[in-house]
């Protein structure tokens, strides 16, 4: 994709729902609908989510400089937990607010309700495909679209609560819908917070099992033992490996380094990996960088499971 294609669909996406927010704010007040009410505020945080996203991109594009020897690539992973947290605390006043009216329900004009929701239907489907056309693989773009896609789906029950108000008078289907769209809310801000929670503890990216890619890694021709694997994501999409790695004596430590690397590559999708390859030896050589032993401590603090090669186990 250019690299100015998620900013043109998201400024496209940002322009429909800003539009369209501030009619249904003015109709919700005149029908005196929570549900189109909680819609609104909810397109206000899709359009926030948009304009987060949009500026984390910006931070997220400059290059390393200074301190910050990845650049500001995480930028967008705190952009996707701000949007899991707005999302969780206004589906917790929208969820107080329906459990009030559904013990003393206000009179609703159904009919705008309806009317209105099915417009938001057609304006976030045309959002939600605006979205859709971005990199979604970014944990950035993906918590802006996840606004998108359950406003859509809170459209959907507001209409069918504006249908049961029209046909049957029943006020109460409106704070009802309201609910629904608070349980959608939770379900979609948790899942934002806890993938971008992964990233920032530095968890292993889902799909890679760490023991398995380690094993894997012993299997590779010429290596002995494999310890202090670190598998993590700098940004969403982009996975980094570490590792110490010792060869057999005698074997040529940049043929092994650079086999490891294309396996890598290759099976996992690996392309940053920083390894420090050693001749495995008898002697202690912490310090020399050259050999390993395999009977004591490899380094001063190491950490994690040591995986040896099924000939050397």
């Amino acid at each position: 994709m250019a690299a100015d294609a998620d900013r043109r669909w998201l400024t496209l996406a940002l322009g429909l729902i800003g539009v369209f927010m501030a009619g249904e704010v003015v109709v919700g007040l005149l029908a005196r609908s929570l549900a189109l009410l909680s819609d609104a505020a909810h397109m206000l945080t899709d359009a926030g989510a948009i304009v987060l996203a949009l500026v984390a991109m910006r931070l997220a594009a400059r290059p390393p400089k200074g301190g910050y020897t990845f650049g500001l690539k995480r930028a967008e992973i705190l952009s996707a937990q701000a949007n899991g947290l707005t999302m969780i605390i206004l589906g917790g006043w929208l969820g107080f607010e329906a459990i009030r009216r559904l013990m003393h329900p206000p009179e609703v004009a159904g009919g705008l309700v309806l009317v209105t929701a099915l417009a938001g239907i057609v304006v976030n489907l045309a959002a939600a495909w605006a979205m859709s056309r971005a990199n979604r693989s970014s944990l950035n773009v993906e918590g802006a679209f996840q606004h998108i896609l359950n406003d859509l789906f809170a459209f959907i029950a507001t209409a069918a609560a504006g249908l049961v108000m029209v046909l049957t008078g029943f006020t109460r289907a409106d704070p009802i819908a309201t609910l629904v769209v608070v349980v959608l809310m939770f379900k979609a801000g948790i899942g934002l917070i806890r993938a971008s929670g992964r990233i920032f503890l530095e968890a292993a990216p889902t799909g890679i099992d760490p023991p398995a890619l380690g094993a894997r890694l012993a299997t590779v021709d010429g290596v002995v033992e494999v310890h202090d694997l670190h598998v993590w994501e700098i940004t969403s999409g982009e996975p980094a490996l570490s590792a110490h790695v010792l060869v057999t004596a005698g074997r040529d430590c940049h043929a092994v380094r650079a086999a490891i690397e294309t396996m890598l590559r290759r099976e996992y999708r690996i392309t940053h990996s920083t390894l420090q390859v050693d001749h495995a030896g008898s002697g202690p050589t912490v310090f020399t960088g050259r050999e390993a032993s395999l009977d004591g401590p490899h380094c001063e603090d190491s950490h994690g499971v040591s995986y040896r090669s099924p000939a050397t186990s």
